[in-house]
């Protein structure tokens, strides 16, 4: 593990503030659909709402957050801007499934804090059994790895995993040939 993960492993909670770009988040841990860094992590953050499937609402320290999951991409189902995508609305209530509304997680980030729309991007990891929703949204044929260097600390992870669902035609690979696809 790299000293800059090793470093940002150290970092227990979020210290976040509205509009701040240097938020504190720990560095990168993972569970198969666990953190293979298989440290054990504390809440710091609530779920308020799921928006779709790779983008939720949070609470972190009394503060409302948007939150864009890294490394993953699932299809379309809420931009205005573009065609509902095939496996867009299982991917929103798969993930609505894994984090009801009142679930308690653990945000991780990577080497930036904030995407150009100002979203909090982070690893999620679900405290209660330290599922990581990221790679348990790749395994299930809902998400498709998206990565955007620097922040590409599991980028091999979700591409193996991806390789093995597309193989195995599980989810949106199975039903809609990848991702990316708008609905007929």
């Amino acid at each position: 593990m790299s000293a800059i993960f090793a470093a940002a492993s150290a970092v227990a909670l979020l210290a976040a503030s509205c509009g701040s770009t240097d938020t504190a988040v720990p560095a990168t841990p993972a569970v198969h659909s666990s953190l293979p860094d298989s440290q054990e992590l504390e809440p710091n953050a609530t779920i308020e709402r799921v928006i779709d499937g790779d983008t939720i609402i949070v609470e972190v320290n009394g503060q409302r957050e948007r939150v864009r999951l890294i490394g993953i991409d699932t299809p379309e189902s809420v931009d205005q801007n573009r065609p509902v995508q095939c496996y867009g609305s299982e991917a929103s209530t798969f993930l609505e499934s894994l984090l009801p509304s009142g679930t308690s997680i653990s945000l991780i980030r990577d080497v930036e804090a904030r995407d150009q729309y100002d979203r909090l991007l982070a690893y999620v990891v679900r405290t209660d059994d330290q599922l990581f929703v990221n790679l348990a949204l790749v395994e299930g044929g809902f998400a498709g790895p998206l990565t955007y260097p620097p922040n590409d600390h599991y980028a091999n992870l979700f591409e193996s995993a991806a390789d093995t669902a597309a193989a195995d035609r599980v989810g949106l690979w199975g039903v809609c040939g990848g991702p990316d696809v708008p609905l007929p």
